[in-house]
């Protein structure tokens, strides 16, 4: 596909048609030198249904939506599919292919290790603990 939507910096068919990152070369180092306490894939089903799925009974996340940039592509999905916000980040990844839930203290580390392998990470949020009526995913600006 040649088609091109202003806010990409590719035809959008280069664009949709990326391949799935494979992350197992970082995963292998960082497990070796860091307290990885959860691994999350983020693929269909969005940050909302698949980080939950590491999670002990008792604990939920809180997700701050400005500590990364939104690639352009979801912007695009959302507008030209009318997609609200919410459904969004429940469907997609947003730009998240991977959680790494780790100690506080761990990660500066992690995020060099990260920069240090070629990848950008970010710290996106908090592990909390959870009653049984809270969503077990919470987003916050």
């Amino acid at each position: 596909m040649a088609d091109r939507v202003p806010e990409l910096d590719r035809p959008l068919g280069d664009v949709l048609l990326a391949p799935t990152r494979i992350y197992a070369k970082q995963i292998l180092s960082l497990i070796q030198d860091f307290p990885v306490k959860g691994i999350a894939h983020i693929t269909g089903g969005g940050i909302t249904e698949n980080l939950p799925r590491v999670f002990p009974k008792g604990v939920r996340a809180r997700i701050t939506r400005t500590a990364w940039s939104v690639p352009p592509i979801f912007d695009v999905m959302s507008r030209l599919g009318q997609i609200e916000r919410e459904e969004m980040y429940r469907v997609f990844n947003m730009g998240i292919g991977l959680i790494l839930v780790v100690p506080p203290e761990a990660v500066s580390g992690v995020l060099a290790r990260a920069a240090v392998l070629g990848d950008q990470g970010w710290q996106i949020g908090e592990i909390l603990s959870s009653a049984e009526e809270e969503a077990e995913v919470e987003y916050v600006e």
